[in-house]
């Protein structure tokens, strides 16, 4: 057993986390204040979502309220002879208007082992594990998850997946190829698991200037194209008459210090009415220190999404927005949001957001 020295505010946050998040500097505890431990190393980290909606319905009725779509906190347990292998529980704490009126409800959303390295250039995740696409894509592709979810998983959208699930992803990474294949239960880590289905989703990815291996930032220059998607069957309610659940989707993104622009088409082949269908989404950012330094931090942002059913419903969403990055922990977000299903407005919403990473 080792002795690891932790910071209070550590301490007190421990049992918890969500993404993957880069933990900040260790700090000294106050004196007398330890842990002990069977890790080599524990890490804790924490995401955090604060927003504040006027929002719109069909009806001309508003709503105003302040609200937290995020709240991560995690550990990491590092192993000493394996110092790149680690377990990590990840809870979320998620307001739940259908319980004891809206009070935060505690569930776990990761809580996997992870193995580096069990194949050439491939690690592994066991237990309840991240889905293949939607870390990849937030973390390259759409950096304001804390405004709104990718185009794949929000209702207005295809909402054909959610981020974990339970199961097994394997993860490899080179220079020019990445990818992350598994097998899962299908429903994700909040459907019910009855155990009449698996299902295989995957992401292949071509990292043309050979970032692969790296964790890339705003500031980087890559270029990457992804096919990615679900095969097998779905037991919630979300396959097709004999229980099918199948889709794809293509990915391209290109990143360079002063803007990023992506694109995004999917099509699901086999669902239930709520979901099959096919669309396409784009979005953008432009950093705005690209015109001024004293603008440094401030980056302006746009996203198009359009994804029509098969009985011909066409759902639309439009995101416009300008970020600021207040400091390495926190970035303030004011954005429109407008909400369209088959031409008409649905949902008109404006929101003040602050995304806490530490």
């Amino acid at each position: 057993m080792k002795k690891i020295v932790l910071s209070m505010a550590a301490i007190a946050a421990v049992a918890v986390a969500g993404g993957d998040i880069t933990p900040a500097e260790q700090t000294e505890a106050p004196a007398g204040v330890t842990v002990k431990s069977g890790a080599a190393v524990l890490k804790f980290s924490g995401q955090h979502y604060l927003h504040y909606i006027n929002d719109e319905d069909a009806a001309g009725d508003t709503t105003n309220k302040f609200g937290i779509s995020r709240n991560y906190l995690q550990v990491k347990a590092y192993f000493a002879d394996d110092p790149k292998s680690y377990m990590r529980v990840t809870l979320d704490a998620k307001q739940n208007s259908n319980f004891d009126k809206g009070s935060l409800d505690v569930r776990v959303k990761y809580a996997f082992l992870y193995l580096d390295s069990i194949l050439p250039s491939t690690g592994v995740e066991i237990g309840l594990a991240h889905t293949p696409w939607l870390d990849y894509e937030e973390h390259h592709g759409w950096y304001y998850r804390s405004i709104g979810e990718t185009f794949s998983e929000q209702h207005n959208g295809g909402h054909l997946q959610n981020s974990s699930d339970y199961g097994i992803n394997f993860k490899t990474k080179t220079e020019y190829f990445s990818s992350e294949i598994g097998i899962f239960n299908g429903a994700g880590y909040h459907g019910v698991e009855d155990g009449k289905g698996l299902r295989g989703e995957w992401r292949l990815t071509g990292h043309l200037l050979g970032t692969g291996k790296k964790h890339v930032h705003k500031s980087d220059t890559y270029a990457d194209a992804s096919f990615f998607g679900s095969y097998g069957t779905d037991d919630t309610g979300f396959g097709d008459a004999e229980g099918d659940y199948e889709w794809y989707g293509l990915h391209a993104v290109y990143n360079q210090p002063e803007f990023l622009i992506a694109a995004m088409y999917l099509n699901a082949t086999k669902a239930d009415a709520s979901r099959q269908g096919d669309g396409w989404s784009v979005n953008g950012e432009f950093r705005l220190n690209t015109l001024s330094d004293s603008l440094n931090g401030w980056n302006i942002l746009g996203r198009y999404d359009d994804y029509t059913l098969d009985t011909n419903v066409e759902k639309k969403t439009t995101y416009a927005g300008i970020a600021y990055k207040y400091n390495k922990y926190v970035e303030f977000v004011g954005n429109y949001q407008k909400d369209e299903k088959a031409g008409n407005t649905e949902n008109t919403k404006y929101m003040l957001t602050a995304e806490i990473n530490w």
